[in-house]
């Protein structure tokens, strides 16, 4: 398993007065580099992704068989769906591994790497942190998935906020080592008018943080883009009726 710990250079103070002075940061280095290495190593192995796109508010998932098993009209006609969807809509398009919230359900997968990750995460000494950074001293959980964006993928604008789920702050830990502007798949926090306040490139070992609600979006990855926008994504969380 890997042995998943904060980088001893992390600023606990200048991450916390970088989101009180505007409701997001980036704390990078994040982890320990070779924790960081292990864990996108491992997600690059896996083969049990699931592309996750949405009709509305109905998600669809499609395993990696089920891709492969598409033919070109039958991949062309749901992507004039999708990018239909997408023009005055909320539509997403993405691969996603994911976490349980339940112990239980993590006990039986404590030999997957993702799993130690999210498990980290909700370690008290890690939730200590984000409800110091953050300013939500009542954060008590977080959960997660992985992401993968492929040419194409993307996700329109929304606040991530959803009644019951109890949501104080969001979270993007990237594991992308290289990334250009130009491939897109840049995190955009947006005004009221649409106007983008900030757009902050995907990279390595870095944990975005931002509050709940929070309108943003991830633009598209380009056609000509040189690799996969990886990271793991999810949300700090209150207690609700899901037990740890």
């Amino acid at each position: 398993m890997i042995d998943f710990a904060l980088h001893p250079d992390l600023d606990a103070d200048a991450a916390a007065a970088d989101f009180a002075n505007g409701g997001h940061v980036q704390i990078a280095p994040f982890l320990v580099p070779d924790a960081a290495d292990e864990l996108r190593a491992h997600l690059l192995a896996r083969d049990d992704w699931r592309e996750v796109l949405n009709s509305g508010e109905m998600p669809f998932e499609i395993d990696r068989a089920g891709q492969r098993s598409m033919s070109a009209e039958e991949r062309g006609r749901l992507e004039k769906l999708v990018h239909a969807a997408a023009k005055s809509g909320f539509q997403y398009r993405y691969e996603t591994l994911r976490v349980a919230d339940e112990a239980q359900e993590r006990r039986k997968a404590r030999d997957d790497a993702l799993t130690g990750f999210a498990n980290f995460l909700c370690s008290e000494p890690v939730l200590a942190l984000m409800r110091r950074v953050t300013g939500f001293g009542d954060i008590d959980f977080a959960d997660a998935q992985a992401t993968a964006y492929r040419p194409g993928d993307f996700l329109t604008a929304h606040d991530d906020a959803v009644e019951g789920k109890n949501r104080r702050a969001a979270y993007v830990f990237g594991l992308t080592p290289e990334w250009r502007t130009e491939w897109g798949g840049l995190l955009l926090f947006l005004n009221e008018q649409g106007d983008v306040e900030r757009g902050l490139l995907p990279r390595f070992n870095a944990l975005n943080l931002f509050s709940v609600p929070q309108r943003h979006s991830v633009s598209a990855v380009a056609p000509y883009a040189g690799e996969v926008r990886l990271s793991v994504t999810g949300w700090l969380r209150t207690k609700s009726d899901k037990r740890r």
